[in-house]
């Protein structure tokens, strides 16, 4: 055991964290579909990114359980892992993006560092939107390649930027920014990335399965030209995974230099047969539109409330507050009003604009939404926020 001494900074660190409102600690829940068990109490679920209501849908848990003939293949796909239903799954999401092919990852992280460390490297530069994931961020950082971050969404600093550069060059964004909600220029941005020889990447995570045609996603939504899409199966289809959707060249490099796919254990075959039998059940529609009714619904009560939104166009709606004392206050205010929804602060989002991350979802009816904006309302009266 390490003695204290040696182990006093971790002591230091975890006090200042508290000290400035940013210590976390982790509740016990439990998903009941729109509602949950949070720390033996029952409330309304706002935190879940299942937007369709997929994971609960008894079709995907069928086919799961009858899948379930080993916990998992205990091995990377380059050893022994292969199994021909992540095969099929691919196939199934290549044709879902409209490319020639797609690589499945273990999760939506793993995808974005397999993906952006596998194309750039030293003599690459990336430009990235400041308003990108961590795992995007921490790809960016682990390729070894220059970094230039453009203002969020600002297609004319990315034009400065660019035009500037010379040698190989990356463009990546995401499709839907999952802590703001909004939507990606992707039009413009991805036209930018064609003029200047750019590759474009996007992570479309939270816009899978939601927008688009064939609800193939937000650059299929904005007609972009996207030269690599990244996604993760936990959102719009209810699963579990990532994958790199992309041309097959591209896919057989990452497959011989992405060591985020070789060295790690292939998804299990019972969670690649649940993704199998969401991806039809997604793409029907009938989810998306109660999905769309529920975003109007609750954006336009929150609006009339006086409650300031951002700039989302999309399921995540983020709440804004400011100070990360009172986003704290204000979520755990709502915990004792039956409403649960996590305060997001720094580092997620930037210092002095704490928020209030509601994700909603198809599973939600009219009585869930008139109740959270209900409990919204008497606890932004009570700490000054309205």
């Amino acid at each position: 055991m390490a003695s204290k001494h040696k182990t006093a900074f971790v002591g230091e660190r975890l006090d200042s964290l508290e000290k400035n409102d940013l210590y976390r600690r982790m509740r016990t829940v439990v998903v009941k579909g729109p509602t949950a068990m949070v720390d033996g109490k029952e409330t309304i679920h706002l935190c879940s990114n299942d937007y369709l209501g997929l994971s609960r849908n008894r079709q995907v848990i069928k086919k799961a359980v009858e899948a379930l003939h080993e916990v998992s293949q205990c091995s990377s796909r380059l050893i022994a892992g292969n199994h021909p239903k992540i095969m099929k799954l691919e196939g199934l999401l290549a044709d879902h993006r409209r490319t020639e092919s797609a690589l499945v990852y273990p999760t939506g992280y793993s995808a974005n560092l397999g993906a952006v460390t596998a194309i750039a490297h030293k003599n690459s530069t990336i430009f990235s939107d400041e308003l990108n994931h961590a795992s995007i961020i921490d790809a960016c950082r682990l390729s070894g390649a220059t970094i230039q971050v453009f203002r969020h969404n600002d297609t004319n600093h990315l034009h400065e930027l660019i035009h500037q550069t010379k040698g190989c060059k990356i463009v990546i964004t995401e499709g839907i920014f999952s802590m703001d909600g909004d939507t990606a220029r992707l039009q413009e941005i991805s036209t930018i990335a064609k003029e200047n020889d750019a590759i474009t990447v996007v992570d479309d995570a939270h816009g899978d399965f939601i927008f688009g045609p064939g609800f193939s996603g937000v650059p299929a939504e904005f007609k972009a030209d996207v030269d690599i899409h990244i996604s993760s199966m936990s959102k719009g289809l209810g699963c579990f995974g990532g994958y790199v959707a992309t041309a097959e060249p591209v896919s057989e490099l990452l497959i011989n230099t992405s060591r985020q796919f070789i060295y790690t254990s292939a998804l299990p075959g019972h969670l690649c047969s649940a993704a199998i039998a969401a991806i039809p059940l997604a793409k029907r529609g009938n989810l998306q539109k109660k999905l769309y009714r529920n975003i109007g619904y609750f954006t336009n009560a929150m609006k009339k409330l006086g409650f300031v939104l951002g700039g989302s166009s999309s399921q995540i709606i983020p709440v804004m507050i400011g100070p990360e004392k009172l986003a704290v206050e204000f979520s755990k205010e709502l915990l004792r009003q039956g409403v649960f929804v996590q305060a997001i602060r720094y580092p997620t989002v930037r210092k002095g604009s704490a928020r209030l991350r509601v994700s909603l979802t198809a599973m939600h009816v009219q009585k869930h939404l008139d109740a959270a904006a209900g409990a919204f309302e008497k606890v932004g009266r009570k700490t000054g926020v309205l």
